[in-house]
């Protein structure tokens, strides 16, 4: 049995991966960023332990966040797949790439990491000029090419951690919207398998996957020059440093 946090559980894929792994009999801790959905959280997944909240905008609530996970005791995974969409671009870079590199780097390190990507990161910038241009002009896209590389990066700093990234694909969710091509159960089954699966597919490092197989990505998030430049502008935002 795993003890998960996941986050962006109150509903989406999250919410389907965290029904997914308590129905496998693991322990599964939640997250919401408000009380509303919290309790919405809660009784959609009546199974799990508890949830956390915190709006993940913040940098003073995810590191807030982060305490209180390390507070409950350690984890084996932990699944980073909170996210936002068509909003402001300052908005777009402190939920998709700022907060998951808090939670990364303040959180005990756990067994598994597991980021969610997008097909979409394909069209991402990986010129990462500076602070400014990450802050104004981060896109969807640009987002999810960082937390591409983010995931690499830990896998590389970390050996001991698998770190994997997914694209969940286009599925219906609110997010992803009704006219969606892939089928729903495919948007989280590789984030649970990815999360406790034994399969030797499943336990590699600094992969990209896409419906449990490994895919194309872009070849930019290897570069570990921009992997670097990416984490120094998460530490100068933050005042977190990776070690």
């Amino acid at each position: 049995m795993a003890r998960i946090f996941i986050t962006g559980s109150a509903d989406g894929l999250g919410q389907l991966a965290a029904n997914s792994l308590v129905a496998q009999g693991h322990q599964v801790v939640l997250h919401a960023r408000n009380t509303a959905r919290a309790k919405s959280a809660l009784d959609n997944v009546p199974g799990a332990e508890q949830v956390l909240i915190a709006d993940l905008s913040s940098i003073e609530e995810t590191k807030k966040l982060a305490a209180e996970v390390n507070a409950i005791g350690q984890f084996d995974v932990i699944i980073h797949n909170a996210g936002v969409y068509q909003v402001a671009a300052n908005l777009t870079f402190a939920v998709n790439t700022l907060a998951p590199y808090i939670l990364t780097v303040l959180i005990h390190q756990p067994k598994r990491m597991i980021y969610l990507s997008s097909e979409m990161h394909m069209e991402g910038n990986p010129d990462l000029i500076d602070l400014a241009y990450a802050i104004d002009r981060t896109s969807y896209s640009d987002s999810k090419m960082q937390v591409l590389m983010l995931s690499k990066a830990v896998a590389r700093k970390w050996p001991e951690v698998l770190s994997n990234a997914v694209d969940p694909g286009w599925v219906p969710t609110k997010m992803g919207g009704a006219a969606a091509t892939d089928k729903l159960e495919e948007g989280f089954q590789t984030q649970v398998w990815l999360a406790v699966s034994d399969d030797k597919e499943a336990k590699v490092s600094g992969r990209y996957f896409h419906h449990q197989k490994e895919t194309k990505y872009l070849a930019a998030a290897d570069d570990m020059s921009i992997q670097e430049k990416l984490i120094a502008i998460c530490e100068q935002l933050t005042g977190v440093s990776f070690s």
